[in-house]
């Protein structure tokens, strides 16, 4: 019977955390075409409409446009596998989804004898399964450009390749200096031990535990949009000069699948910025645990943070022009690297004249 209970919880933690990274993904997409309506000054998707309702253009983003996606026809070029060219969109969302696995969205629930914990997956190594699953990521776009046959294709698929795999390296290494500070890799445990106060007065969050954090915020924020792909790092699929990239010969769900994929990509970004360096589902001066409701209120303060930097990198996506191509990579090597380096150094011997 335990184990039996076991699997229903792990069950209904799956389907949690599924709906909660699509359905959040899928408000981006809202979020986005208003918020850009917005700064630019326009109207945005209002057209389509149920009994006279369109409520701000969900109905235009959340209802037309899927039923338009379903029922739009699967153009596959002619020569190519049907099998690998349906593979690609695939294989650049699944990665993306499992990632949050890992996320502890809520302290624990204790039932009686049971702790329920609000994370799918209890893994010690949860940064590094997270940075694992973002590396698989690349094969779905450069299987995108291969099977395409289309050479703007490829060249998308070229790009991302180039891109994600460099911003992953200042990714990483931005965030070893925090590590370092907690000791550890369980994003569990990265929550636990940014509860209390810095100082006395500033929240234990992650940002605030190092006078040298805020660059490693800085610089991962910057990597993570760099590995959504989108502007001002949308150089994959720059439709001045690609047409679209990669998702070039990519149509109805196919299209939506990488379209969406994008979207859950900004929300695990925003998870792991949150979880790293703004206390997880943590209240400042606040321990959400000890209260009944607990687990409800620290996953609606999870989900409120996620949501802010979900909306930041929206804002920003709309107001920052687009880089060259070789403006995208210096910035990586020639700048962005060599800081986090830096900052990994100074990071480490600020800790060891603490321990001095």
């Amino acid at each position: 019977m335990d184990d039996l209970l076991s699997v229903g919880i792990v069950v209904v933690k799956a389907a949690v955390v599924m709906g909660a990274v699509l359905h959040l993904a899928a408000l981006t997409t809202w979020v986005e075409r208003k918020a850009s309506a917005l700064i630019q000054n326009r109207i945005g998707a209002n057209r389509a409409a149920i009994f006279g309702f369109d409520l701000a253009g969900i109905i235009n983003t959340l209802v037309a446009d899927p039923v338009k996606a379903l029922t739009k026809e699967d153009f596959v070029p002619k020569g190519v596998s049907q099998f690998m060219h349906s593979l690609a969109p695939f294989m650049g969302m699944f990665p993306v989804i499992i990632s949050f696995a890992v996320i502890p969205f809520g302290p624990p629930i204790v039932l009686d004898d049971r702790v329920i914990t609000l994370q799918l997956a209890e893994l010690n190594v949860g940064i590094l399964y997270v940075l694992a699953m973002g590396s698989l990521a690349v094969y779905g776009t450069v299987l995108a450009g291969w099977v395409s046959k289309n050479k703007f294709s490829l060249m998308g698929s070229l790009r991302a390749s180039a891109q994600m795999i460099s911003y992953e390296i200042t990714m990483g290494i931005s965030i070893i200096g925090l590590l370092a500070l907690y000791q550890t890799l369980d994003f569990a445990s990265i929550v636990e031990q940014q509860s209390g106060t810095v100082l006395g007065f500033l929240p234990k969050w992650g940002i605030f535990m190092s006078p040298f954090n805020w660059i490693a915020f800085i610089l991962f924020f910057v990597s993570v949009m760099a590995e959504t792909k989108r502007a001002p790092f949308d150089l994959p699929e720059s439709e001045s000069e690609l047409v679209a990239g990669y998702m070039t010969e990519y149509s109805g769900m196919k299209f939506l699948l990488f379209w969406l994929g994008e979207f859950a990509e900004i929300v695990v970004a925003s998870a792991l910025v949150v979880v790293l360096f703004f206390g997880g589902w943590q209240l400042p001066y606040i321990d959400v645990s000890k209260f009944t409701l607990g687990p409800l209120i620290g996953a609606m303060v999870f989900g409120a943070k996620v949501s802010a930097f979900c909306v930041l990198q929206v804002i920003i996506r709309w107001s920052v022009p687009r880089f060259r191509y070789d403006q995208l990579l210096n910035l990586c090597w020639k700048l962005m690297l060599p800081i986090a380096l830096g900052n990994l150094v100074a990071t480490i011997a600020w800790m060891i004249w603490l321990d001095s």
